[in-house]
């Protein structure tokens, strides 16, 4: 009898244990993710009317109504660059234009073909996303020599991406303006300035969209990178600088900053936002109300991609976990990670907003409505 009742007595644990644990939730996994959420520039580009002569200079009337953007910062958001760079923009139905002006003592460059790597030589750089998926974007690369690379990329390099170098913008308009000297290191230049008229056709193209023209409010991703190196001089003739037979590393220089030494984090790029009226002046930029949501989306991401959340990559399909993510001092969200059979996905619901995000192992956002 006392086996019998010690046998019962064991089942019925047994029973306890089991319900007790099908009953339990996971708990949820605490993350601050504040320093790898960016909150983007944002630029409004009027619509000029005028004829611009793509010569380097800025002096026709339509320029002197478009406004520069701030001094560009450094890629990581930490040094101040040695000197300074800016931009500003305008477009009309068949260009985007662009003028940068980059203050240099010293303006050198040696690379002459078209499409080769154009960054080895200090350079201005413009990445155009007109979707705003970080997918199917383009680049384009220019030297003091107004050598051009132009490509485009399907997607970020971080998850395979393949850069197209036949996408030849027949009808890219590229001019550069020395105030100084090109390749005489025997004295001190002032500037270097770049005017450049991106054909808008292609651009579209990116965005898949029949409309020839952007919208009024139309908002694209765009940011902007000046490449800087330090540099020996041999006889004259300048090249980058090695220390023990390697090369120094190069400055990056942006409009937006990206946190981390990589210009192909589409998602953190700065807001162009486009108006038919002939200056910016009064109008409003629309501020993305979703913006802390989807870079928590994004930080997300790339944390289990590349980052501390890695080991999710190697959890079964099926596995789930919740995480409460701190954005800032005051936003803290709930995500889903799934585990799937393509990758991941990581599905953060806004109830107020009725809105549910869901991003996955390329890091392709996609929002669902409730």
């Amino acid at each position: 009898m006392k086996k019998l009742t010690k046998i019962i007595t064991f089942l019925a644990f047994i029973v306890f244990a089991s319900c007790s644990n099908k009953g339990q939730q996971k708990a949820t996994t605490r993350i601050d993710i504040q320093s790898e959420i960016v909150i983007p520039a944002h630029y409004v580009v009027g619509k000029t009317g005028e004829p611009l002569t793509i010569d380097g200079v800025d002096d026709e009337m339509a320029w002197s109504k478009a406004a520069f953007t701030k001094s560009f910062i450094d890629i990581e958001g930490v040094d101040t660059p040695t000197y300074d760079t800016k931009v500003k923009m305008l477009w009309d139905e068949q260009y985007l234009y662009v003028f940068a002006q980059m203050e240099e003592p010293h303006i050198w460059g040696y690379l002459r073909q078209r499409d080769t790597v154009i960054f080895y030589n200090n350079d201005f750089e413009v990445f155009l996303d007109p979707s705003m998926t970080t997918f199917n974007y383009g680049e384009i690369e220019v030297n003091a020599l107004n050598t051009v690379w132009d490509l485009k990329l399907d997607k970020p390099y971080r998850v395979g991406g393949n850069a197209d170098n036949s996408w030849d913008l027949d009808e890219l308009k590229t001019a550069v303006h020395i105030i100084g000297t090109l390749n005489d290191p025997s004295d001190i230049d002032s500037m270097w300035t770049l005017e450049m008229a991106i054909p808008m056709s292609p651009l579209m193209k990116l965005k898949d969209e029949e409309n020839k023209i952007p919208l009024e409010g139309e908002q694209w991703r765009i940011n902007f990178s000046r490449v800087n190196w330090d540099f020996d001089v041999n006889n004259g003739v300048y090249s980058r600088k090695k220390v023990d037979g390697k090369y120094l590393p190069e400055y990056n220089w942006v409009w937006t900053e990206q946190r981390v030494i990589n210009m192909h984090e589409p998602e953190k790029w700065g807001y162009l936002q486009f108006t038919h009226q002939p200056t910016a002046d009064g109008i409003q930029f629309k501020k993305d109300e979703d913006i802390l949501i989807k870079q928590a989306a994004f930080a997300l991401f790339r944390l289990t991609r590349f980052g501390k959340l890695k080991a999710l990559m190697d959890k079964e399909k099926g596995y789930t976990e919740s995480f409460a993510a701190t954005v800032t001092d005051n936003l803290t969200v709930k995500a889903t990670f799934v585990k799937t059979n393509a990758g991941f996905e990581f599905r953060i619901t806004d109830e107020n907003k009725k809105k549910t995000f869901v991003i996955n192992e390329e890091g392709f956002l996609s929002i669902q409505q409730l």
